[in-house]
């Protein structure tokens, strides 16, 4: 279970927040960040003060898996 709350302000988990190289300049992004716990904390690029939504390792690694596997690709 992660440490951090979902819904916990973003800017006060004090970690380095990281974003594709995919990114467009129009802000359109999703920012990651991981928390000393393992678990990976994500924000709204435009939204740097707004929630956070804290994933456990496992979830993180069960959606990359789908990603990789195609599995989202219908909803782009």
């Amino acid at each position: 279970m992660p440490t951090a709350r979902n819904g916990v302000r973003a800017s006060s988990l004090g970690v380095r927040w990281i974003k594709s190289r995919h990114s467009n300049a129009e802000g359109n992004c999703v920012e990651v960040a991981s928390l000393g716990d393992g678990s990976v904390a994500m924000r709204n690029s435009r939204d740097p003060e707004g929630p956070a939504l804290v994933y456990t390792p496992a979830e993180i690694a069960a959606f990359l898996a789908g990603a990789k596997e195609g599995e989202f690709d219908h909803l782009v």
